[in-house]
């Protein structure tokens, strides 16, 4: 049983589930096409600011153009506008276009004047990021000063999304030694100002040179290094691109590798340009040799939901009570998880379609009702997947164009002649969901989720981990509005025996509650139920269901707040526990978690990775207890701690993605993957952004010789109401992906430790260097590793690539910890100059039991800096000054001659004494 005991926080969590990033860019002639630029429904109606998107798109296009070699511009961009926006006759209807898969999102600030533009990278150097975030001030051109133009802002994010390259700056630290010298973290390190600083006081503020700091020898706290405004500099784009004579990205040659920023931390040294040429973009492109043409753009606005469902009736749904699990599954979706204002149709298929039910829409639990009862009942004949879908499409039609509409597609059955739609699928426009139920479901199922942009499930037979349902309850709109969505609360199975009892817990937060829904299902018999309230008011009720073998529970109005508790009684039968609700109100920004595979596909021994983001509008949630259950095609389940620590997976700590590998493959087929989320007591809201990677804010510029200072970043008040103490609790599906090479067992050990990426160096004492990082596993991020080499050089270079041929440290008494702990190591440098101005490299390799090797880590640097010694306050002697007539009529010279030789007197008796 949980128990929570923090006070509850006033939030709405609700999941987004997909498997990997639904983006629909594609790159065609050096073009990008596909483009979703999506603008937030809670933005106010502005007409302008569909024009100023036109206009950064259209001004980034030729820059974009230039920097890459005259290699990639933008082609085709769709602005989808929100429903609630005044409707024209130019808008249309989306196709594949949604929310979830838009590449940018144009949303008000999270506070006041905080207008970053940013994207969001959760994965390694070089792999794509998910979305670009921009405000409707920033677009509007009010932040010029401090980003410069917006086409070239986007220029920059872009290079975030599509290539996975991260920020030339640090504003966590902005000065670093270089052979003893102080230098501002730029790149290129030719790009020239002032190191300066702003003194304020009482209203009035003076710029004034930098202190050095007596400790680390760099330049004081608030420092910050001021550009020239003109510069001829042509690099770099991702350090600032606001400056005039920046059009290019670093290359080998110009690119700073010293500077400790992230690009060189997660890329290895390597510069933005060598990441870019290593694209796919890059190696599938030729230079153009004419000028491309402007961007088109089309407006799409969103428009009510179409879904319908298309199921599986063939002969092998009777198999593993296989029917009866759709049926409860399905009358989730019903009564549940559609939402109001939704149309919904119903075609079931086998050997050929059967149209259940024509397009009704959602007003009122007669609807879902209706529906319900059109669910099949029994199970014969062959599987026609393509006449499922083909019939499904003409249900549609008699109302509505399929342009954006969405089928669920479930099947359990193989069908060699599903490729045979596939290009009727594509003209569509509609969004195929599929749900793979048992482990024999048509191998090429998922390709029609992957063309369309929908989600793809999976459910094993294994009743009681309860997949079906929870692929159903994922399946809320990808375009409806938060107030409309149902959240899962908890999904759980459990087989029992002898009579016994499954307890536990459900927390209904207070920003939920609307339509709670409790739903229990069995396999053989109706179990004894028991729920109570808070207020531990026993609840009756329930709407049993025999012949689908479950029960239900609708609370009615707003459910209480606090902690409800459940207990089921059966005996020799497998039982589930599904709870579901709403938000009680609209005015809250939810907590969302987004769960994500890093791929479709997973090919032995590559590591998948599974990722979990919690945030609650752009602050990131920490501290959460997140946990994800893969299970494979033979029904075995393998629980993982997703972890937001920065190592591993985790690309960045806390920023409210939780990450963690996955290498416990068992089988080939298709692995499912559920998401569990908890807020406890450790839980909070942090209100403080963390260094997002996008365009740097320019402190300010010097121009004609004048530091003319922009106004501070904001900060975001720490005493916010939201930064508290979170407790919730939800699950989802995370969606599937399918392993193939997985040799028989046992299955040999070929996965190695992972990279430490989070290794940092300190002096102690002007002799002892200490080093800490995360520890990795010995298989990725799990279980221990053997041994650790660790290597120091001068030049970083030489570390880099002639890591072997280093100077090794003796680790002779390091033993790796469990992974995820810390390691701490204290160790003095030997065969080496280390001496007052020397700058150090450090780097470290794990080694697992069968010899296999990590990635060497992020290169750690130390500068061994020792403060002069400030000589003694040596007394003034007390000997008589000359006698001086100052109303003396002797010249200038004489007087000058009379104090040089008294000065001399004063320094021999100095020296003498």
């Amino acid at each position: 049983m949980r128990s929570f005991k923090c006070s509850v926080f006033i939030l709405v969590l609700h999941l987004l589930e997909g498997a990997v990033s639904k983006s629909l860019i594609q790159l065609n002639n050096n073009g990008y096409e596909g483009i979703v630029i999506a603008i937030d429904p809670n933005v106010p109606e502005d007409e302008t600011l569909i024009q100023q998107i036109k206009d950064m798109v259209t001004q980034a296009s030729p820059y974009l153009f230039e920097a890459t070699e005259r290699r990639f511009y933008f082609k085709k961009v769709a602005i989808l506008i929100p429903e609630k926006w005044k409707t024209k006759p130019e808008y249309v209807r989306p196709k594949l276009e949604t929310y979830k898969n838009a590449d940018v999102l144009v949303a008000e600030p999270t506070a006041p004047g905080n207008d970053e533009p940013y994207t969001e990278q959760m994965g390694n150097c070089g792999e794509k990021g998910e979305r670009i975030h921009f405000t409707p001030d920033f677009l509007a051109g009010k932040k010029l000063a401090q980003y410069g133009p917006q086409g070239r802002v986007f220029v920059h994010e872009w290079a975030h999304l599509r290539w996975g390259v991260y920020d030339e700056y640090n504003n966590n630290q902005k000065f670093y030694f270089s052979n003893g010298k102080r230098q501002a973290v730029r790149c290129s390190a030719d790009i020239t100002g002032k190191n300066v600083i702003n003194k304020c006081q009482g209203g009035s503020c003076v710029t004034k040179s930098c202190k050095l700091d007596k400790v680390t020898g760099l330049y004081e706290q608030g420092c910050e290094f001021i550009p020239h405004s003109l510069q001829t500099v042509k690099a770099s784009i991702m350090f600032a691109q606001s400056i005039d004579s920046v059009v290019e990205f670093c290359t080998e040659k110009n690119h700073n590798k010293e500077a400790p920023n992230l690009q060189n931390q997660k890329c290895n040294l390597r510069s933005t340009w060598e990441v870019i040429s290593d694209s796919e973009d890059f190696k599938k492109t030729t230079p153009m040799t004419t000028q491309p043409p402007t961007p088109t753009f089309s407006l799409l606005q969103i428009g009510q939901r179409i879904v319908c469902l298309v199921l599986d009736k063939s002969g092998s749904m009777a198999n593993g009570d296989r029917l009866n699990r759709l049926n409860q599954a399905g009358k989730l979706f019903l009564l549940q998880t559609v939402e109001q204002g939704s149309w919904v149709g119903m075609v079931t298929f086998d050997s050929v379609a059967h149209v259940q039910s024509e397009l009704i829409q959602i007003n009122s639990d007669v609807e879902r009702n209706a529906l319900t009862k059109s669910l099949p009942t029994a199970a014969t004949g062959g599987t026609s997947i393509c006449s499922g879908l083909r019939s499904a499409f003409a249900v549609i039609r008699k109302k509505y164009s399929t342009d954006g509409s969405e089928i669920v597609l479930l099947t359990d059955g193989e069908d060699n002649t599903i490729s045979s739609c596939f290009n009727e699928v594509k003209q569509s426009g509609a969004i195929i969901h599929t749900v793979a139920l048992g482990p024999s479901a048509a191998k090429e199922l998922e390709e029609l989720s992957k063309m369309t942009g929908g989600l793809q499930t999976y459910a094993s037979d294994q009743a009681q981990n309860n997949g079906l349902i929870d692929a159903f309850g994922a399946l809320s709109s990808g375009n409806g509005a938060d107030s409309q969505r149902s959240i899962q609360l908890e999904s759980k199975g459990l087989t029992l025996q002898n009579n016994q009892w499954m307890n536990g817990t459900v927390l209904v937060d207070s920003t939920v509650g609307k339509d709670t829904l409790f739903l229990i299902t069995w396999t053989k018999q109706p179990p004894k139920i028991l729920l109570w309230d808070p207020s531990k008011k026993k609840q009756d009720g329930f709407v049993v269901d025999a012949n689908t073998k479950m029960a239900y529970l609708q609370i009615p109005g707003t459910a209480k707040v606090g902690i409800w508790s459940y207990s089921l009684q059966a005996s020799s039968q497998t039982l589930t526990l599904t709870v579901t609700s709403r938000p009680s109100s609209a005015t809250v920004p939810p907590i969302t978690v987004t769960s994500k595979i890093n791929k479709n596909t997973g090919k032995f021994p590559s590591a998948m990775t599974v990722y979990a983001k919690i945030h609650q509008g752009a602050s990131p949630i920490l501290r959460a207890t997140v946990t994800a259950i893969i299970e494979s095609v033979n029904g075995k389940t393998v629980t993982l701690e997703l972890l937001d620590n920065g190592a591993g997976a985790d690309a960045t700590k806390d920023d409210g993605v939780y990450s963690r590998y996955f290498t416990a493959y068992d089988a080939n087929g298709r692995y499912s993957v559920k998401v569990w989320a908890l807020g406890g007591i450790n839980a909070a809201s942090q209100r403080l952004i963390p260094q997002q990677n996008g365009a740097m804010y320019i402190p300010g510029w010097i121009e004609n010789g004048e530091v003319k200072w922009n106004p501070p970043r904001p900060e975001i008040n720490k005493n916010d109401p939201q930064s508290k103490q979170v407790c919730f609790s939800r699950t989802s599906s995370g969606g599937s992906f399918v392993a193939s090479g997985v040799p028989q067992a046992p299955i040999p050990d070929l996965f190695p430790p992972c990279q430490i990426t989070d290794l940092k160096a300190k002096i102690h004492g002007y002799k002892f260097i200490n080093l800490t990082w995360t520890a990795p596993g010995d298989d990725y991020d799990h279980g221990r590793a053997h041994k650790y080499i660790i290597r120091i050089s001068a030049n970083i270079l030489d570390l880099r690539d002639k890591f072997n041929d280093s100077i090794q440290v003796n680790t002779s008494d390091l033993t790796p910890k469990e992974a995820n702990s810390e390691e701490v190591f204290v160790f003095t440098p030997e065969n080496i100059t280390f001496e007052n101005g020397t700058d150090l490299f450090i780097a470290v390799q794990a080694v697992d039991k069968a010899n296999l090797k990590s990635e060497i880590s992020n290169i750690a640097r130390v500068s061994l800096f020792i403060p002069p010694e400030i000589p003694p306050e040596i007394p003034s002697p007390s000997l008589p000054c000359p006698e001086i007539n100052v109303n003396s009529t002797i010249p200038g010279l004489h007087i000058l001659k009379i104090m040089w030789k008294w000065l001399g007197e004063l320094q021999l008796s100095v020296a003498l004494g």
